[in-house]
């Protein structure tokens, strides 16, 4: 008899898609893989990627399909969850607007498919099995961009279709930088990862004393959030004050969602 407590978990990024076979009930990964997203090949070569990452990741874990009781897919962006189709997605060349993920990775698989925003994903991850378990918490993903989820009253808060919960789209400056998301300011555009690439490049370019110049050899193009990282963990003062800037933004947004969290949970109480 299959065993239907593994699914398939596939997390869309702006750079990477990564997958893994998981046991739901007891969070035990049995097999991980990743391809490159290549999103400018348009939103049906990245679906064909992913239907590619879920054959790889069955035949890397020993087991057959039958094994697979379905496919959650996170995504970084929003979602129409009842009809399984994207509506913008955020950090993906042609925003992805309405194009019906759920449906056709399922008919490319085989097996029925969920989607939900990458960021809630996570978020009920750490509620279920990580450092939030059974604790009510507000989470935030850092990477190409910034995402967030919501646990209340020990239920993962998604609000009018999926949208509650998108920390990274808090305006800490309505004044800011204009933001993929059509707003100014967002904590996205200080602290993800392109950002605090960014401020490294803007460094060197200003010929500012720094590390990171050292180790991009002069190359602009190598300047990457990892290598910011590397300067600031050997003591360049300049790193540590983007990744400062970024820590101290999210900081921001934190106490903000911590304010609207409590006003929330207020309103659902007996509810």
């Amino acid at each position: 008899m299959a065993d239907k407590q593994r699914y398939i978990g596939i997390d869309l990024g702006g750079t990477n898609i990564k997958a893994a076979l998981v046991n739901t009930d007891t969070g035990e990964i049995n097999a991980t893989h990743s391809l490159p997203t290549n999103g400018r090949g348009g939103h049906d070569a990245v679906i064909a990627q992913m239907a590619k990452l879920v054959d790889e990741i069955i035949t890397e874990s020993g087991r057959t399909k039958d094994d697979v009781g379905g496919i959650g897919v996170g995504l970084p962006g929003s979602l129409d969850l009842e009809k399984g189709m994207t509506l913008f997605l955020t950090n993906l060349p042609g925003h992805w607007r309405n194009v019906p993920v759920r449906d056709q990775l399922s008919k490319w698989t085989n097996l029925p498919v969920s989607l939900i925003n990458d960021a809630r994903a996570m978020t009920l991850g750490e509620y279920k099995f990580g450092a939030g378990r059974g604790l009510d918490t507000a989470c935030f993903t850092l990477g190409t961009g910034i995402g967030g989820g919501l646990v209340i009253n020990g239920k993962l808060h998604l609000g009018f279709s999926g949208t509650a919960g998108e920390l990274g789209h808090i305006s800490v400056d309505f004044n800011g930088p204009k933001c993929g998301c059509g707003s100014r300011g967002c904590i996205e555009v200080f602290a993800s990862g392109p950002a605090i690439a960014a401020r490294g490049m803007k460094a060197v370019v200003q010929g500012h004393g720094t590390l990171i110049a050292d180790l991009c050899g002069g190359d602009l193009n190598r300047i990457t959030p990892e290598l910011v990282c590397e300067a600031a963990k050997a003591g360049d003062a300049i790193a540590r004050e983007i990744y400062d800037f970024a820590g101290m933004v999210i900081g921001a947004g934190w106490l903000t969602s911590s304010q609207r969290s409590i006003l929330v949970a207020s309103s659902l109480e007996g509810v």
